[in-house]
């Protein structure tokens, strides 16, 4: 590489340094790739959901990179990049109490419909190793099996980066998109220590062979809901955590016979223990036996990851010529599949402004600030919904409102994106995106926003109080339902308020009485989403 000086250096070649670097090149920016392992490689954040669908649409769109395009839905994924992937039809939560049987009537369901789309279980190694052979081809210069030891910034000029080898390798600007053990953060302190999040957990996980279907287990047999577990994410929840069942093998396509399998806990009820992993899961499935009929036959094939509390954050992810990634610049939890939706939110707001300070050779941070201001609102947003969620696991109505209070995390956004979606297909005018951007809270796209802010906080201050042991967590479910029952942002004909409604499907029907809500009866600001 000798004396060449890159306009852009990526740390990490997953999904968004992949995907980022494949942007970049496509547009006339000369990349860097940094990696210090190899594909294949495991990976964990398998598990697409409809908002992360339609931006994988927008950025193949807007940067002009077809190939990506396949990857916003599971049809395409099987038939473009990998048959090792699982099909997702359904958001699945069985609610289980430690020594009392499973109550058939705790369930909850969201279904993805099948005649919109059909979301993905992403076997990452194979859709990893896809993006990073799609970069190289667009142009991006390769280095794997090197790991950046130090960095240094010229203002003026860019960084300087030097491997454990003695290597050096210049660019114009840096992105790190290495996750946890992050070099940049390490390098200029950016990490908040302790982390501002409110959420604790630590999690263990693996993949396996012989997992049963949840459907198939005697525990299931009463329930009523629309669409198999097994078609979808099956989430366990109870009073301290969760456990994630994601199968690859759940479509007739699929050549996988793997099952993810991931056990997250509250670090402060379930402190960690010399057991291995292995030994901590058994001992788990003992004291959950109707969870443990989908394990009797059930085999990890790899090593157990076992971690330490999952939080970090950044005070700053963006500074002089470098810029953090999702998450390089932190993490809060796998509950309900966010981290590939806000890996690829920063991917979308950062290729333009690269792009363009490639060709005008401004490379300021204030060019950069609101992809700082966009993570870190994201990164709230997360906090939010997830700390509610595990204080309300301890008792089910609570857990039965949080859960509708998620829902209306994903469902008015991804509909605000669709709409944005269309508009630049129909003009091909990049001020649609960039207008995206303009956000009263940053974790949350206009003009939903706001609403759904108000929402999340008056259900975080309520679970705080329930945590606090000031509010009882019956008299707090009352009060979330109450909100979404009278709200006049939700879509009426959705019927979120209603308790009883554990299992929501969008029908094409529902969708058309939501449609003509938002045409007739919803606030002016809503209103515009339906047009």
């Amino acid at each position: 590489m000798g004396d060449t000086v890159y306009d852009v250096a990526i740390l990490g070649s997953g999904m968004a340094g992949g995907m980022l670097g494949a942007v970049l090149a496509r547009n006339g920016v000369s990349v860097l790739l940094i990696d210090a392992g190899v594909h294949p490689r495991f990976a964990v954040g398998e598990s697409t959901i409809p908002y992360t669908s339609v931006l994988t649409k927008i950025i193949a769109e807007r940067y002009s990179v077809p190939e990506l395009e396949p990857l916003a839905g599971h049809q395409g994924i099987i038939e473009k990049v990998s048959p090792m992937c699982g099909k997702k039809q359904n958001f699945g939560f069985v609610y289980h109490r430690e020594g009392h049987p499973h109550d058939p009537e705790q369930i909850n369901q969201m279904v993805i419909p099948a005649w919109q789309r059909t979301e993905s279980h992403l076997f990452r190694q194979d859709v990893d190793a896809y993006l990073f052979h799609l970069a190289v081809s667009y142009g991006v210069e390769p280095l794997s099996g090197t790991r950046i030891q130090d960095i240094d910034v010229d203002p003026a000029e860019g960084v300087t980066l030097r491997s454990d080898k003695g290597e050096e390798f210049r660019a114009r600007y840096l992105v790190d998109g290495s996750g946890f053990r992050s070099p940049v953060a390490d390098k200029f302190g950016l990490r908040d220590v302790p982390t501002r999040a409110r959420h604790h957990s630590r999690s263990m996980f693996t993949h396996m062979v012989g997992v049963t279907p949840f459907d198939d287990a005697e525990a299931a047999r009463p329930h009523r809901h629309r669409s198999p577990w097994h078609e979808g994410t099956l989430h366990h929840v109870f009073d301290g955590g969760w456990l994630w069942v994601i199968p690859f093998d759940n479509e007739e396509d699929s050549l996988n016979p793997l099952c993810s399998v991931g056990l997250t806990l509250d670090e402060r009820v379930f402190p960690k223990t010399d057991l291995t992993a292995q030994e901590e899961f058994d001992d788990f499935l003992r004291r959950y036996p109707e969870i443990a009929e989908q394990f009797r036959t059930a085999k990890a094939v790899r090593p157990w990851v076992s971690t330490g509390r999952l939080q970090y954050s950044a005070h700053d992810t963006v500074g002089e010529r470098f810029t953090l990634t999702s998450h390089a610049a932190g993490f809060i939890d796998a509950l309900y599949s966010r981290g590939l939706t806000n890996t690829l939110e920063v991917v979308n707001a950062l290729a333009w402004r690269l792009i363009a300070a490639s060709k005008d050779g401004d490379w300021s941070t204030e060019r950069f600030a609101f992809v700082d201001v966009l993570q870190q609102g994201l990164f709230d947003v997360h906090d939010d919904v997830v700390y509610s969620s595990f204080v309300a696991f301890r008792h089910y109505d609570l857990w039965n409102a949080v859960l509708r209070v998620w829902e209306s995390t994903t469902v008015l956004p991804t509909v605000t994106l669709e709409q944005a979606y269309r508009r630049f297909l129909d003009s091909r005018d990049d001020q649609v995106f960039r207008d995206l951007e303009k956000r009263r809270h940053p974790g949350l796209p206009d003009p939903v926003g706001q609403d759904i802010h108000e929402l999340l906080t008056f259900t975080r201050e309520l679970c705080q109080a329930v945590e606090a042991g000031t509010l009882d967590p019956a008299e707090a479910a009352d009060r979330v339902f109450a909100w979404i029952a009278t709200s006049p942002c939700l879509p009426e004909p959705f019927d979120r308020g209603n308790r009883d409604d554990k299992c929501f499907e969008a029908t094409p029907e529902l969708v058309e009485l939501a449609q003509k809500w938002g045409r007739t009866t919803a606030p002016e600001h809503i209103a515009q989403i339906f047009d």
